[in-house]
């Protein structure tokens, strides 16, 4: 399967609310294929066009990188901050000792690092196709 279907089909199955934070893949190739049959006298012009989409792309997928990251560092804080009030208030030591309580909101915060983990592998593998379409 060629990468163009095999881009559609991923950002389709996994990442459909990322769908317009992709490489546009499909545009950028079109290019490729004008510039590659293009007379002297529109070379030029098809090359400049074909610069100025992939620089637009990177910017733009370098951008939502940056604001996923972002976001990441705050959730990641906030995550630490419910461990460490867990701790205080429910904890052996805490100021209302209870095993239970300590538990439950445990194993919520256990699975909240868990969807963390799967969202944070997610731009991982969105940075890698991007990646991929660039070379």
């Amino acid at each position: 399967m060629k990468f163009g279907k095999r881009l559609k089909q991923h950002v389709e199955e996994t990442l459909p609310g990322w769908g317009d934070k992709f490489l546009s893949y499909k545009d950028l190739k079109k290019l490729v294929r004008l510039i590659s049959s293009a007379s002297p006298a529109m070379l030029n012009g098809s090359e400049t066009e074909f610069v100025y989409l992939l620089n637009n792309e990177i910017h733009k997928f370098n951008a939502f990188f940056v604001e996923q990251e972002e976001d990441f560092v705050i959730r990641h804080k906030e995550l630490q901050q419910r461990i460490q009030i867990v701790v205080d208030i429910w904890g052996p030591n805490g100021n209302e000792p209870s095993e239970t309580r300590y538990t439950e909101e445990m194993s919520k915060i256990k699975k909240d690092i868990v969807d963390f983990h799967g969202e944070m592998v997610l731009l991982i593998n969105y940075s890698n196709i991007n990646y991929t379409g660039i070379l």
